[in-house]
């Protein structure tokens, strides 16, 4: 008696998103009543590594907005930067990146 040779479907590989297709988280910081606004860019250039014209513009965002996002990325990563923000005493969430 021969075996039949029936064909097997080949398993898909199943393989990690990649950070296009992952989904994408903001870093977003909120106004405060606290701290300063140069206090704010300092923060922005040191955590974030903005350079001055870059981290004024987000600072003056958040004062006349209430917020700003200043950082979309991976989960991971949106929420060692809310932290290291955080540690520094900014206001700062993560939320779903919409859109």
């Amino acid at each position: 008696m021969g075996a039949e040779s029936t064909p097997r479907e080949k398993p898909t590989p199943v393989t990690a998103p990649s950070p296009q297709q992952a989904e994408l988280w903001r870093v977003v910081v909120l106004n405060d009543p606290v701290n300063r606004m140069s206090y704010v860019v300092m923060v922005l250039r040191r955590v974030l590594g903005f350079e001055e014209a870059r981290a004024r513009q987000h600072m003056l965002e958040v004062h006349e907005s209430g917020r700003s996002i200043v950082w979309t990325g991976t989960r991971e990563q949106a929420e060692a930067h809310m932290f290291a923000l955080q540690q520094w005493h900014l206001t700062a969430v993560i939320q779903p990146n919409e859109g």
